[in-house]
């Protein structure tokens, strides 16, 4: 892998020297608490990338923050919004290179369902869960002496997804440089501009980027910590893969009276057929589906140490049973799932009509692991819609009459890989130097997770730059992020600039 090989300004390395004499009494948790009116700064900036021009002032002032602190940067061609690539350069030219990624855009925003202010002017306030399940938002008068040992947040839209760790990057930076030290490793930082729009361009720009990209370690700075709010690894995430099935009936929907018993139904024939696809115990049972799987000793020790809340879960979700796809959630979730996220079919409430539907629609998402194709599970999927004597409508088209003369089961199949799945071993180079990291901030070890339930679009960045990623979480994991009334706990605020602060000091050539 090409080293960078630049050096710093001289003027540059001077306001350096004399940063790191002038403030290197300033501990850590007070440039915390003082870099929060910049990070409000940073909040106030709207950020939906699918508004035009919304994404350029806050890569311009991203540029501004890094630029002051030393780091070269380029913008990176794409075929969406162009990406911001930060550079910084280890004492010595042969060091390892780590990579950390981050995104700066966040989802739209409602501002009516917005309880204690608009969502791009960042409020300091309390979120409290009611005894009936309902939310309570009051507004802080003030910011205490001391937040980071109370319940206050800051609200605000990104104020977790995503723009928390670039900033507590900046702030944990900043604490390191004045106390004279630098990490023995070259520092890259990638700032996504897309990520909640699934990054659709970003497989395409790192291959055409990939030396300025090429890393030994790539860390992750996105997502919440793991339920307990403690310090998590996240050695890999989920692909996901989505399909459309649709079961026909009558050429229009018919009264229920004239052909009731006669023409078939084809809302029935849909619930019957999702029904062949599982278990009473929720497994998949299309052979095949779980190919490849395969939970040693050791694996399921990892799983089973992650402390989850399982009663907790059960209750706050409301359900007394689990599906039995694993023997607790966290062996579940190495299993590719197949949900129902979706189903309609004529009309229902008060709209309800004596009728006979013509269409019955089921969407589905099929949560991807490591070892599971996508497009091979929407093959199997398809092959057993055929088994179950379905004739398969040619996608895009509604059935002919001659088809619906010949065809008893008529119905349409059509489904998409989005991106596939990502996994790290947490023992491995990467995840033992931050599992140290971690442990020598904190004094224990800190939650390990092998795979999150959930999917994120730069897997195939993972996978295109083969490069051992894990994810690194910061922020609460009730934190709304995507919703209304986003915000960030300050304790995990002040947590997260301890994390990457530690992070930054950990010793990584030699491992």
């Amino acid at each position: 892998m090409k080293k960078m090989d630049w050096k710093l300004p001289t003027q540059l390395c001077l306001y350096l020297v004399l940063l790191g004499t002038c403030v290197h009494a300033q501990s850590l948790h007070d440039r915390t608490l003082a870099s929060l009116e910049l990070y409000q700064e940073f909040l106030a900036i709207p950020n939906d990338a699918n508004i035009e021009g919304q994404l350029e002032p806050n890569l311009q002032w991203l540029e501004r923050e890094f630029r002051r602190r030393g780091f070269r940067q380029q913008r990176l061609k794409n075929a969406g919004i162009d990406l911001l690539l930060a550079e910084y350069p280890a004492d010595s030219p042969d060091a390892p290179t780590v990579l950390f990624y981050g995104h700066v855009d966040g989802q739209a925003v409602d501002p009516a369902k917005w309880v204690l202010s608009p969502p791009f002017d960042p409020v300091y306030g309390y979120m409290e869960a009611l005894p009936d399940g309902t939310i309570k938002y009051t507004k802080a008068d003030q910011l205490p002496p001391d937040p980071a040992s109370t319940d206050v947040r800051l609200f605000g839209r990104s104020s977790s997804d995503a723009k928390a760790p670039i900033m507590l990057f900046f702030v944990a930076w900043d604490q390191l440089r004045a106390e004279g030290v630098r990490p023995d490793y070259h520092v890259k930082f990638i700032i996504d501009p897309m990520e909640e729009g699934s990054s659709p361009d970003l497989p395409g720009a790192v291959v055409t980027h990939r030396e300025a990209l090429a890393a030994d370690h790539l860390i992750i700075l996105d997502g919440p910590v793991h339920t307990t709010n403690q310090p998590t690894l996240v050695g890999g995430a989920r692909g996901i893969a989505t399909a459309r099935l649709t079961v026909y009936g009558p050429k229009l929907p018919q009264h229920s009276g004239h052909y009731g018993n006669y023409a078939p139904n084809p809302a029935l024939r849909l619930a019957q057929l999702i029904a062949s696809m599982k278990n009473d115990a929720g497994r998949v049972t299309i052979p095949g589906y779980y190919d490849g799987i395969d939970l040693d000793e050791g694996t399921q020790q990892l799983l089973a140490g992650v402390p989850d809340q399982l009663d907790a879960i059960h209750q706050k979700i409301g359900f007394s049973e689990p599906d039995g796809v694993g023997s607790n959630l966290q062996e579940a979730l190495q299993y590719p799932s197949l949900n129902v996220r979706g189903m309609s079919s004529g009309w229902v409430g008060r709209a309800a009509r004596t009728i006979i539907p013509a269409t019955a629609v089921a969407n589905f998402d099929l949560r991807l692991v490591k070892e599971s194709d996508g497009d091979r599970l929407l093959d199997l999927l398809r092959g057993h819609i055929s088994a179950q004597g379905y004739y398969l409508v040619p996608e895009g088209r509604e059935p002919t009459d001659e088809e619906r003369a010949r065809y008893p089961r008529l119905a349409s199949f059509a489904g998409k890989t989005s991106y596939g799945a990502f996994r790290t071993d947490l023992n491995g180079p990467t995840g033992s130097w931050l599992q140290s990291a971690l442990r020598n901030t904190f004094g224990k070890k800190p939650v390990l997770i092998r795979t999150m339930g959930g999917s994120v679009p730069i897997a195939p960045f993972v996978n295109i730059l083969d490069v051992p990623a894990v994810v690194l979480p910061l922020v609460n994991p009730d934190n709304n992020q995507h919703s209304p009334n986003e915000n960030i706990l300050l304790k995990n605020y002040f947590r997260g600039a301890e994390t990457l602060y530690g992070v930054l000091r950990e010793p990584l050539s030699g491992r």
